[in-house]
């Protein structure tokens, strides 16, 4: 029997999943609207395609959501090995504190993955996350390059607990993250 806190869960994924399908739907129908015709073929087959991978991609999610912590333990230790000097006395990320908001942005920029893989798109990333993060970063004295080896180094703790097939499903999100920040 499935406890409270995974009903809830699943609940919200379906609602998310219903609102990105409805979202994906209206779409298509606007679109053809727009334009006084059917809905095309590629239409039809790109809702058909997202449909058919709809239990694959929640069940990403769900992995994602459940390792988040190992994941941003392990990219942050490997973070701190590239970039020792992040931790060191005068870094980005000395103390406690400035550490900690660190890990909370890889777990913003992990959230941002799995919403690109629900949505089925990278624009659902764009509009949340990629818009304007440079210059924000700039503004704050972050080193751009340490935030694209951040990112690295979070697909690449995310990829360790994915089979190849889920691997090959979340690396244009974090790839098209790291291009946004480039």
């Amino acid at each position: 029997m499935l406890n409270q806190k995974l009903i809830k869960i699943i609940l919200k994924i379906l609602h998310l999943t219903y609102t990105t399908i409805m979202s994906l739907v209206s779409q298509i129908i606007l679109n053809a609207d727009n334009e006084l015709r059917y809905p095309t073929t590629g239409e039809l087959q790109a809702l058909q395609d997202y449909l058919a991978t709809g239990e694959e991609r929640i069940n990403i999610i769900l992995i994602l959501r459940n390792k988040e912590q190992e994941i941003i333990q392990q990219a942050s230790k490997k973070i701190f090995q590239i970039h020792p000097e992040y931790i060191a006395p005068g870094g980005n990320a000395e103390g406690a504190k400035r550490r900690s908001l660190c890990l909370r942005d890889y777990g913003w920029y992990l959230r941002l993955v799995t919403y690109g893989v629900l949505a089925g798109d990278k624009e659902a990333i764009e509009k949340i996350g990629i818009v304007g993060v440079r210059e924000m970063y700039n503004s704050l004295g972050v080193p751009i390059l340490g935030m694209i080896d951040s990112i690295e180094c979070l697909k690449n703790a995310t990829k360790a607990i994915l089979s190849e097939k889920e691997q090959n499903v979340i690396i244009p999100y974090f790839d098209f993250i790291i291009r946004g920040m480039s």
